[in-house]
């Protein structure tokens, strides 16, 4: 590593590289195209940000040298972020471009010359039709988080992208799958690459607690709003936009700090959203699956599937977003009656043991599921209507002793 970017770094508390980055530095300044799989989090923003700072040159006008393709606005910006000042720190410049910013503030950067252009497809290929960036000089490409860029429909959009490079560049691809539509991408745009993967310790079944509430659709938006004043951070996913605009304002009558995050706000609205979050100025998130994909948030005690994931994998997907680390967290689902039976299915085809629960909102365990004091359902005894639960004075001496999670009140 040059000596001026591992000093960057060290000012910024990095001194030791992570797997995926020991792995796909070396073949990437060696100009080698790379595939690397790994999931969000895993250090893949350096894994590639290193290389391209390194072996980048001066740019023109509206032609940059090297483009780094993300699914989200929130990843591009994280990205941006982070490689910000480490592309500085060689006299390089760079600028993300993405829906929901205003445009003419990202054309003028362009048009001043920016050596690295992090960008979301969309915005991409508006400035591309608008002749106000060129893709001809681009020497690096690299495509982060293919998989949900193939996810959320955006294979022809990348394409696009594809066929406009030079002959002539360097690619580098990283996602936590490379199977299906990824598989084709590389088959198709990548030379020959070196291949690298870092297995990964999330999300597990194991890794969490899981919980399955049957409530009744009066009570539930009441429900959630008791499990989150019971923790620090909760994470809460619904699938539509219109959905997540309501249940936030409900939530607030409840008495509950919340934000919400989805496609239809503002690129400023969703950062505050998510900066204050983060910060735990709010201790609720409410998000639809699109807009919390790429999101790398620590310290979520709770995740809440207040509607149901659309399959095993998406269930994974949004519980992992909590026991990262090595840290305690909880899935919580939240079923209505007809909703029970496609639960039980998921249950079982993920080997998850805890049985559905049903409870109302004033049930003092809804304050206590992410203090383990549940148990495994065969050393918990068992009620009416499969109702697992503890001795009053069991949870009480547990919530009474030792050091816990901040709770917010």
């Amino acid at each position: 590593m040059a000596p001026d970017l591992s000093d960057a770094l060290a000012a910024s508390g990095i001194t030791c590289p992570f797997p995926i980055q020991t792995l796909t530095i070396p073949d990437a300044l060696a100009g080698r195209d790379v595939c690397g799989k790994a999931e969000t989090g895993s250090g893949k923003t350096l894994a590639f940000g290193l290389p391209v700072i390194m072996r980048m040159t001066e740019a023109r006008p509206h032609r940059p040298k090297a483009l780094i393709l993300v699914p989200t606005r929130e990843l591009c910006h994280q990205v941006q972020e982070v490689l910000t000042p480490l592309a500085a720190s060689r006299g390089h410049r760079l600028s993300a471009v993405y829906g929901g910013a205003p445009m003419d503030r990202q054309v003028k950067a362009l048009k001043r010359g920016v050596e690295i252009v992090v960008a979301t497809p969309g915005r991409l290929i508006d400035l591309g039709d608008r002749g106000d960036i060129s893709m001809a000089d681009v020497e690096m490409l690299v495509l982060d988080e293919a998989d949900r860029m193939v996810d959320m429909g955006f294979l022809p959009q990348v394409e696009w992208v594809l066929r406009r490079l030079p002959e002539k560049h360097q690619t580098l691809l990283f996602s936590a799958t490379l199977d299906r539509d990824v598989d084709h991408l590389v088959q198709t745009y990548v030379r020959n690459p070196a291949r690298h993967e870092v297995v990964s310790e999330a999300p597990t079944v194991e890794s969490m607690e899981h919980r399955f509430l049957k409530v009744h659709q009066m009570d539930k938006v009441k429900v959630a709003s008791a499990i989150a004043q019971g923790v620090f951070r909760t994470l809460l996913f619904v699938r539509t936009k219109r959905g997540a605009d309501r249940l936030v304002l409900a939530l607030r009558k409840e008495g509950v700090k919340s934000e919400v995050l989805h496609g239809d706000l503002t690129q400023s609205a969703r950062q505050r959203a998510l900066q204050r979050f983060i910060a735990g100025d709010v201790g609720l998130l409410v998000a639809t699956d699109v807009a919390a994909r790429g999101l790398d948030i620590d310290g979520v005690d709770v995740v809440i599937h207040y509607d149901p994931p659309e399959d095993h994998k998406a269930y994974l997907h949004r519980s992992g977003r909590t026991a990262r680390a090595g840290e305690k967290g909880v899935a919580v689902s939240l079923l209505l009656w007809d909703q029970v039976d496609e639960a039980e299915k998921l249950r079982k085809r993920l080997g998850i043991r805890q049985p559905l629960v049903e409870l109302f909102s004033n049930d003092a365990r809804l304050r206590t599921l992410a203090d383990d004091v549940w148990g495994p359902p065969d050393e918990a005894a068992t009620g009416t209507e499969g109702t697992v639960f503890q001795p009053t004075h069991t949870i009480a001496r547990r919530m009474g002793g030792g050091a816990g999670r901040r709770r917010r009140r």
